[in-house]
């Protein structure tokens, strides 16, 4: 009865909205720390959320709905960074910190500077780095869920964490933040 009403539409509409409600927060988090781009981001979920209605389905069941759709934001992401737009005219160096902090309040105000630096930094990294630091410590996905997420070997993922790792601690570095 279950998986009948899920192949309605009505069920599909339930499930997306219910999705969206579970994991909209961290896939909107996803797509700006891809894009850094407010609008560009509220966009991008408008089509993984879309395309996870067009798609539901062909879910095969052999990952979890919030790996499902990490993919597929990622997927939309690159998509949108590799439009001639997006690459000649879009560019925004500013950070909106609502989306990278998830602090509580009581958390002081030299903490939240330093999260807000540490984003900065992260954002600055190549996207082949800053993925694989999203994914890994942001998602708390391991190098094995990373590597099919991305469709790359383990050895790729652990080479690409190290290096991003390298990187990051130099430009904390010299922007006077200890690593």
């Amino acid at each position: 009865m279950k998986r009948e009403l899920e192949n309605t539409e009505e069920g599909k509409i339930h499930k997306v909205e219910s999705l969206l409600n579970q994991y909209g927060t961290e896939l909107k988090r996803i797509a700006y720390l891809y894009v850094r781009d407010h609008s560009l981001t509220e966009d991008i979920l408008q089509e993984v959320f879309i395309s996870c209605f067009k798609q539901m389905d062909y879910f095969r069941e052999e990952s979890s709905y919030k790996t499902w759709l990490i993919k597929i934001t990622i997927n939309k992401c690159k998509d949108a960074l590799k439009r001639w737009s997006f690459r000649n005219i879009i560019y925004k160096d500013n950070l909106d910190s609502s989306l990278v902090e998830t602090r509580t309040p009581e958390i002081d105000t030299l903490s939240k500077l330093e999260d807000i630096q540490l984003a900065k930094h992260i954002l600055a990294l190549p996207i082949k780095f800053r993925e694989v630091i999203i994914l890994f410590y942001y998602q708390d996905l391991s190098i094995g869920e990373i590597s099919l997420l991305l469709d790359l070997k383990n050895n790729t993922i652990k080479t690409r964490l190290h290096r991003a790792r390298t990187k990051l601690k130099e430009s904390l570095e010299r922007g006077g933040l200890n690593g």
